[in-house]
C-alpha cells in the first residue's frame, strides 16, 4: 500500500508498532491480504487491504475487529486519519467528519470519530 498510495516509507514507519493491537486478514493460502492497527490512545490506523479483496468486505472485518477490541480496552471513542477518497467508508461504519481536511503524507485527510459503547461495564460509569 505504501507504492500504491504512494506514501514514503520513512513516513509510513513511525516505531509505534509494537505498542499497538494489529489484525490481520488471510487468504485460504494464508497469504495477508489486509491488516489494521489500534494505537493505544484509540486511533485506527495502518488499514490496508489488497486491491482485488476490497469489494469483498475485507476492509469491513478488518475494522469491525479493531472496533471490538478497542471496545474491550475500555475505548469510549475511536479516531482516525481517512483519506478523503475513501471517508465514506468510515461513515458507513457510524464515523463523522471533525475539523477541515488536512494534508498527512501529502494526501488530503479528514479526522473522523466513532462514539464506542464499552463491553466492560466498569468503563461505562
Amino acid at each position: 500500500m505504501i507504492v500504491e498510495q504512494g506514501i514514503p516509507v520513512k513516513l509510513e514507519w513511525d516505531g509505534q508498532d509494537a505498542a499497538c493491537h494489529h489484525v490481520l486478514a488471510t487468504d485460504a493460502r494464508q497469504t495477508v491480504i489486509g491488516t489494521g492497527r489500534l494505537d493505544p490512545r484509540g486511533r485506527i490506523g495502518r488499514m490496508a487491504v489488497l486491491p482485488s479483496w476490497r469489494s469483498p468486505g475485507v476492509g469491513r472485518h478488518l475494522l469491525a475487529a479493531l472496533l471490538a477490541f478497542a471496545r474491550t480496552q475500555g475505548h469510549r471513542e475511536v479516531m482516525v486519519h481517512a483519506r478523503c477518497t475513501v471517508a465514506g467508508f468510515n461513515r458507513k461504519a457510524g464515523f463523522r467528519e471533525q475539523g477541515q481536511a488536512f494534508m498527512e503524507a501529502g494526501i488530503e485527510h479528514r479526522k473522523m470519530i466513532k462514539t464506542l459503547i464499552c463491553v466492560n461495564n466498569e468503563n461505562n460509569r
